[in-house]
């Protein structure tokens, strides 16, 4: 069956934003045809939204997805496909009743302890209460955090969290997951720092459907890369010495052959409200023991400029629970323990000796990647392995 099938130029794996990068610079920069397979029914990987009609709020199927990059290449790139809304992320906590701003900054600290602070006084007391883990190097994620930030705000704002997060006691988990904990001895309190910021102005699914809007490109959705009834599958790919861009579980590409890399996964809830704005603002973070998921997700509130539209009277709110995930899981954060590094390098070796088969995204390398990381590494995976193995054909 499948030598009757007049082949494209390039099949992508996947129609996240590596795939859908690589072959939007595929067509516009050499003019082949490029066939896109993913398993799911939509384009845009994770970063995939939809409206919800009832409420007229975007839904970001996967978990909030934030724009932002200091990256000049990468925000000409996407500027090309849309216009960004002026959104600044912000978020919030809620701790023993009381809600906090996030990043810790200086009105953090002077609500935590009902103070006045200036920025010089807050430092130090931050720094006093280390105590004796001041200036040491702690194995474990628990007692860095307290060396970074002292006991009282590790514990109201970083412990439970992380524990929830990782279904683990702080103490038993390593302290390179919190390399640095930020805080700022002024009242800012945007999240990121980054030099531009937004959330596409019609919505994240109308931006990757522009990024292909081209005949040389055709995406089949639903479609399983090893699945062998079906003509792009891994076998009869490499048998016709296709060009592959691969960006689905590097473990499973290889057959779990040397066994499955660890990720976690997110379940959401969905909640539902009879109000205009349940939470006031688009993420709360839930710092405490007692509230079994990390944080909430009330849609409506990252696109105020869509007020008009929306249904005032309901409001929809997802609450976000993580846990490890298995075979058939969405993996969203690789768990990236020492023994799963070591792995993965065996993985990639492999990978890098694959003929015709380009590795990427985060699957595709093991990585966690935001948005503007993996347009950056799709770009430069186009220009230094993806043109050079077409241009040999």
């Amino acid at each position: 069956m499948t030598d009757a099938v007049e082949y494209p130029d390039l099949v992508v794996v996947g129609a996240g934003l590596f795939g859908l990068t690589v072959a939007q610079q595929a067509v516009e920069r050499l003019g082949v045809r490029v066939e896109i397979i993913d398993v799911r029914d939509h384009i845009g990987g994770n970063a995939y939204s939809y409206m919800d009609e009832e409420t007229g709020a975007e839904i970001h199927k996967y978990g909030a997805h934030l724009f932002h990059t200091s990256n000049r290449r990468v925000w000409d790139y996407v500027n090309r496909f849309t216009s960004f809304t002026s959104y600044v992320h912000r978020v919030y906590a809620t701790h023993d009743g009381e809600v906090y701003p996030l990043p810790i900054n200086l009105g953090t600290i002077n609500q935590f302890f009902h103070a006045r602070y200036t920025p010089a006084e807050a430092k130090a007391l931050i720094d006093g209460q280390a105590g004796e883990l001041a200036g040491t190097d702690p194995q474990n994620l628990n007692d860095k955090g307290i060396s970074l930030i002292g006991r009282p705000l590790y514990e109201a704002f970083i412990k439970n969290y992380t524990g929830k997060q990782w279904q683990t006691d702080p103490a038993e988990l390593p302290a390179a997951i919190i390399k640095r904990l930020p805080v700022r001895f002024n009242y800012d309190n945007r999240y990121f720092r980054d030099t531009w910021e937004g959330l596409p102005t019609d919505g994240y699914t109308a931006w990757m459907e522009r990024m292909i809007d081209d005949p040389r490109i055709h995406a089949t959705l639903r479609t399983d890369f090893f699945d062998e009834s079906q003509p792009y599958n891994r076998k009869a790919l490499a048998a016709a010495g296709v060009p592959v861009v691969y960006t689905g579980p590097v473990d499973r590409y290889f057959g779990y052959e040397l066994g499955d890399l660890k990720w976690r996964t997110v379940d959401f809830k969905e909640v539902r409200y009879d109000e205009d704005d349940h939470f006031g603002c688009p993420v709360m973070n839930f710092s405490d023991a007692d509230v079994p998921y990390t944080r909430a997700i009330e849609f409506k509130n990252f696109n105020p400029e869509r007020r008009d539209a929306q249904n005032h009277n309901r409001t929809v709110v997802w609450e976000e629970y993580s846990r490890f995930a298995e075979r058939g899981d969405e993996p969203y954060y690789p768990i990236n323990t020492d023994a799963d590094k070591a792995l993965y390098e065996r993985y990639a070796a492999r990978a890098a000796a694959e003929p015709n088969v380009v590795f990427g995204g985060r699957l595709g390398t093991y990585k966690y990647y935001d948005m503007h990381n993996v347009i950056d590494a799709a770009l430069t995976a186009y220009e230094e392995q993806v043109a050079p193995m077409l241009r040999a054909r």
